[in-house]
């Protein structure tokens, strides 16, 4: 029988100073990204002018600034096969120049020799071209790669490189020798490209299209390089709306909602772009209620980013977050055990899988990975666990490593970390105690009342008073029928007092109203 392809909403917040992103998959979260609507300038796939600030012989590496307070870093590796070329179009670039010409005339060369060492090729106070692989974590500036690439949907197009590649996905040899044929028609001099998997079965129409778009991203950054050869940003690859929709959009995707009139033209250029078909699942949100609320993505979001996430059968995970590694504890919590405690554990350990599948993609965690699974004896359901976790993780896009359980029950994965991982305090400040965890004695709190009736009693001249409590200091104030708090203050200030007991209140949270129904300060 043929497995039934979930649905994919993507849901779209835009407030004044921030986007937020939510990727629901059966109506579930499964990601979630914000981007600042002011835009930060040090983000994967940005391009900058940066400038060579230090060699590091010893590393075969070098310190970048790239107007980042943190300088990049850059190995020799990652100058590409034929960096000569892009610094020679930097050095040469200037307004006088037709900088189209000068693109074309350069030769690409031969490619850079595996062995070879940076200081061959860099030097203090050099400008160079460098695009960001991996963002700012903790103290380490932004990793840089000097091979430009620009990614489509079905294209990522290569400045000076001269191969095409195609993805081994496509398995139809006539449809690689068409795509193969068709790119290397549209592209000009000294521009090669990967064709991806999505550009299989792909028109000529829709490929031309996003080609020039990426080439006309490409050359639109010239003219400030040629203009000013200063430490600026060049361009960034695309918003994170566009970004979600490149890597993700498939046929799965049923709606994409957007609070936004702008972005959603945007996101609807952009999908008339990649994928023309699938234009009108692009909606403009224009109900009353918020849309996170409306599509329940911040219960989601409350009930997810916690330090202890609940799962379903009671069980829950203790998820830390240290400098060096994330640590996931599995608890089985209040769940009803079987007899049969190991099969218990592996139940609970499976449920614990498919959500820490979801959380490394939801708080988008990264580096190292330990998770203390509850242990069981039997190595059938070590294994049928370890392969259960790889099958979850093939739906992850960022590069990972699942490792078998060890003796002790723990299981490392490892996952590609290009951004910080991503949280959200999900804890508010008690109103009670405001944030130092004590509280009033109760033993106290009848003194306190008896002195503020007294001063509106006798100072003020008020008569009568509601007096709103939780119904637990309620309890505590009637307590006694003759001889309550209660009825000790109407005698003594002679002062008509209704109780009125609010479910809403915390343990001795009060207010007193006058007979208007308005607070008395």
């Amino acid at each position: 029988m043929e497995s039934v392809k979930p649905d994919k909403d993507l849901i779209v917040d835009v407030s004044a100073s921030e986007v937020h992103i939510a990727l629901l998959e059966n109506h579930r979260l499964i990601e979630y990204n914000t981007e600042s609507s002011t835009g930060n300038k040090f983000t994967v796939g940005d391009v900058h002018l940066g400038k060579v600030k230090k060699i590091l012989p010893n590393l075969n590496a070098a310190f970048v600034d790239i107007g980042d307070k943190k300088e990049a870093f850059i190995h020799y590796l990652d100058l590409g096969l034929y960096f000569p070329a892009f610094d020679q179009f930097v050095r040469e670039s200037n307004g006088n120049t037709k900088l189209k010409d000068l693109y074309s005339r350069i030769k690409i060369g031969q490619p850079l020799p595996k062995e070879g060492r940076i200081e061959e090729f860099l030097r203090p106070g050099q400008m160079i071209i460098a695009q960001i692989v991996k963002e700012p974590i903790s103290t380490k500036g932004s990793r840089l790669t000097a091979e430009i690439s620009l990614a489509g949907r079905n294209i990522v197009l290569l400045p000076f490189a001269e191969k095409v590649s195609i993805s081994q996905k496509i398995g139809s040899k006539e449809e690689k020798r068409r795509l193969e044929t068709l790119v290397r028609s549209i592209l000009p001099v000294n521009y090669g490209a990967i064709i991806r998997t999505a550009a299989e079965g792909k028109n000529a129409a829709t490929l031309v299209a996003e080609t020039e778009s990426l080439i006309e991203k490409w050359e639109s950054s010239w003219k400030k390089i040629a203009k000013n050869k200063n430490v600026q940003l060049l361009f960034t690859e695309y918003s994170k709306t566009t970004t979600v929709l490149r890597d993700l959009l498939n046929d799965s995707f049923s709606n994409i909602w957007i609070n936004d009139e702008r972005v959603a033209d945007e996101a609807r250029k952009y999908v008339s772009l990649i994928s023309p078909e699938q234009e009108k699942i692009v909606h403009l949100y224009e109900g009353k209620q918020p849309i996170y609320d409306h599509f329940e993505v911040t219960r989601q979001i409350k009930g997810s980013f916690g330090k202890v996430v609940p799962m379903r059968q009671g069980a829950y995970l203790v998820i830390e977050t240290t400098e060096a590694l994330n640590v996931i504890d599995v608890n089985s919590g209040i769940r009803t055990k079987t007899s049969d405690q190991e099969e218990n554990s592996f139940e609970v350990n499976k449920i614990a899988a498919e959500e820490i599948a979801r959380q490394l993609r939801l708080r988008d965690m990264g580096g190292i990975v330990i998770v203390d699974f509850i242990d069981m004896e039997s190595n059938e359901h070590k294994n049928a666990l370890h392969k259960y976790m790889q099958e979850l993780m093939e739906a992850d896009r960022a590069k990972h490593n699942v490792l078998p359980l060890t003796k002790f029950g723990l299981m490392q994965i490892t996952r590609q970390r290009i951004r910080p991982v991503t949280e959200i305090n999900t804890m508010e400040q008690c109103p009670v105690c405001h944030g130092t965890g004590k509280i009033a004695s109760s033993v106290v709190i009848d003194e306190e009342l008896e002195r503020k009736i007294a001063f509106y009693s006798i100072e003020k001249g008020i008569r009568y008073i509601k007096l709103q409590t939780s119904p637990i200091l309620g309890s505590y104030l009637k307590r006694g029928l003759f001889n309550s708090f209660l009825s000790k203050w109407r005698k003594r200030y002679k002062i008509r007092i209704d109780l009125e007991e609010v479910t809403d209140f915390s343990v001795l949270q009060n207010e007193m109203l006058n007979e208007k129904g308005e607070k008395l300060e």
